[in-house]
């Protein structure tokens, strides 16, 4: 399916979009071969959800007239030809199981189907539902997205006179455009508008605000290839904000907002190059001013487009407690040394982390009287910054080398690490400071991943976290470790799921290139809900600056390498990073096997407005 863009669309151009010019034609063997995206609407106010409106997709694909469908469920699909009385018995009764489940819970569905064609012929059907709720919170209407691609499985033929039949619509159907309205009103523009708005009987705004708003970007994009109404509706700017805003939080949309350039790019090209990554590049950043003195395992987080540091191990183990802020909005940026009062006692191996905006949250670490596991918050944007300790009640153990992460912008979360005699942890606490007397609260699990250090924690999807590698117990030994486990915080009684490993409860393994296993490492979320692993201390000949994509979100979860442009980070571990202003990953410090550095920053850029400012420059 192909992006819209801000370029003009020549009518030489594949996929779905349409030209200035009107509709492509397009005959049904290429629409098989390039996916093609039905879209269904049904009326969920009404028993057994009937359909209300296919697009000419679903016609050409399947074989079935608008006329011949509306009215009824959308479960013929599951039937092998319009004869058929009952679900063929290839289709997974659990993909079905799931579906009502999901319609049932009012949340959205995604899987793989097994659909049959008028002709009787099998489909695969990658199918979506969305429910639109109406302004009283009720399900007004589900919005199915079918991307159908041939299955590979033989059946026979059904009995000749099905399959003449469904032969003659096919070739009458081909020799149509990709748009073919049914005859409303005068004019292309005025019938596609009639039949909407006599299907849904909603405005343009309704449909946007209501239905399209709370799409992913790519089925937004699909749904501008079901008509030149939702073409035109879907190229307009304040309608993608809706919508990266509804995938990405408002935070980070905001964010984003905030980034010199950001505006000039627009939402549409945002959305697609934040999806797809095409645009994403290593640069080196050159920047003023030094982090002084000289140190090694500090801790870094970016606060909006700062990009702030905080304490770590000096010459001779000396633990440092200083603030140092790199502010990438200005116009030369520079490091800066920020003087503020109460400063926590210094430390290395701990985690500092964002919260509300501008706070700063410094949590444990090895400090001069050993491990620690304190907690002090300061506002970075206060008109005298001052460290605070927060007073807690029940806190985890003192450690170091664990690993954190924050939720809704309120709460933090703290999972594993090394304890005194260098004892591994498995636990995991979460703190929610807006709370008056705060107090940590252990996460209880039936199982938990087993004990490690050095491993990153990353949030996804709202309140689910994702546990990558690190040196975990395997037994009386610590190995180098590439499992991956999530949990979703939003249940009454959250558990942790193993994604990938060997003999862990519920272990399997997410397709593609896993990374080799590591610790040290960084993990960078990214917008929509994937997770970007870099770096670290790896065994054997691998490469650290390999990048792998993880997208825990997807069925089935596969990992993807990501060949990027540009020059790395030459050095492989002990670096940090974070994601400044939702577009742009800093990696700054780490180790080249020989000394530390800290002089270098390099930026890996998600969209092409930073090498765009580059080039002005």
């Amino acid at each position: 399916m192909e992006w819209d863009s801000d370029s003009e669309m020549s009518g030489d151009e594949e996929g779905f979009l349409l030209s200035d010019g009107g509709p492509l034609p397009i005959s049904f063997g290429s629409l098989v071969q390039s996916a093609p995206c039905g879209f269904v609407v049904t009326d969920a106010l009404e028993p057994d959800h009937p359909i209300i409106y296919v697009n000419s997709v679903f016609e050409l694909v399947t074989g079935y007239k608008a006329e011949e469908v509306i009215g009824r469920n959308c479960r013929f699909l599951q039937y092998r030809g319009p004869f058929a009385q009952r679900r063929h018995p290839l289709v997974d009764s659990t993909v079905i199981s799931e579906i009502r489940k999901c319609l049932q819970e009012g949340i959205p569905f995604q899987g793989d189907l097994l659909n049959f064609r008028k002709d009787g012929s099998p489909l695969m059907n990658r199918l979506r539902l969305q429910p639109i709720y109406g302004d009283d919170d009720v399900i007004t209407h589900i919005i199915g997205t079918q991307f159908f691609t041939e299955a590979n499985i033989d059946l026979g033929p059904l009995p000749g006179s099905v399959a003449k039949a469904s032969a003659r619509t096919y070739d009458r159907n081909t020799s149509e455009t990709f748009y073919r309205p049914v005859s409303v009103g005068h004019g292309t523009h005025g019938t596609i508008c009639r039949e909407f708005c006599g299907i849904l009987q909603l405005s343009d705004e309704v449909i946007s605000h209501k239905i399209l708003s709370r799409l992913s970007p790519r089925d937004i994009a699909s749904a501008g290839s079901v008509c030149k109404r939702f073409y035109q509706l879907t190229k307009t700017e304040d309608l993608w904000r809706m919508v990266c805003q509804n995938a990405w939080g408002s935070e980070t949309t905001r964010v984003i907002e905030t980034v010199p350039g950001a505006k000039r790019l627009g939402w549409v090209r945002l959305a697609r190059e934040l999806t797809t990554l095409e645009a994403a590049a290593w640069r080196k950043l050159t920047v003023g001013g030094a982090v002084e003195p000289f140190r090694c395992n500090f801790s870094a987080c970016a606060v909006g487009n700062r990009l702030v540091l905080f304490g770590g191990e000096g010459v001779n183990m000396q633990p440092m407690n200083d603030t140092f802020v790199l502010d990438l909005n200005s116009s030369s940026p520079e490091w800066r040394h920020v003087k503020v009062s109460s400063p926590p006692p210094g430390r290395w191996g701990h985690t500092v982390s964002c919260l509300n905006g501008s706070w700063l949250v410094v949590f444990g670490g090895c400090g001069r009287q050993g491990l620690l596991n304190d907690v002090f918050v300061l506002d970075l944007d206060a008109q005298h910054p001052t460290w605070r300790e927060v007073s807690v009640s029940g806190p985890p153990l003192p450690r170091s080398w664990h690993s954190s992460c924050t939720l809704d912008g309120t709460k933090l979360v703290v999972s594993g690490g090394c304890a005194d005699s260098g004892v591994l942890l498995s636990d995991t606490f979460l703190l929610d400071l807006t709370m008056e007397k705060p107090i940590w609260r252990e996460i209880p699990a039936t199982w938990s991943p087993p004990s490690r250090l050095g491993h990153s924690l990353s949030v996804y999807d709202g309140r689910k976290i994702l546990m990558f590698g690190g040196l975990a117990k395997s037994g009386p030994l610590r190995l180098r470790s590439s499992d991956v486990y999530t949990m979703d915080l939003s249940e009454e009684e959250p558990c942790w799921r193993c994604i990938t490993g060997s003999l862990m409860p519920g272990s399997g393994n997410p397709s593609g290139i896993s990374p080799p296993p590591r610790l040290d490492h960084v993990a960078v979320s990214l917008p929509g809900g994937r997770i970007l692993i870099f770096g670290g201390s790896v065994a054997g000949l691998h490469s650290a600056s390999q990048l792998y994509l993880l997208d825990p979100t997807e069925e089935k979860p596969t990992w993807r390498i990501m060949n990027v442009p540009g020059r790395p980070p030459r050095f492989a571990w002990g670096h940090s990073t974070c994601v400044v202003g939702g577009t742009r990953a800093i990696v700054l410090g780490g180790h080249t096997g020989e000394e530390w550095m800290l002089s270098e920053l390099h930026e890996l850029s998600l969209t092409s407005y930073e090498g765009e400012e580059k080039n002005r420059d």
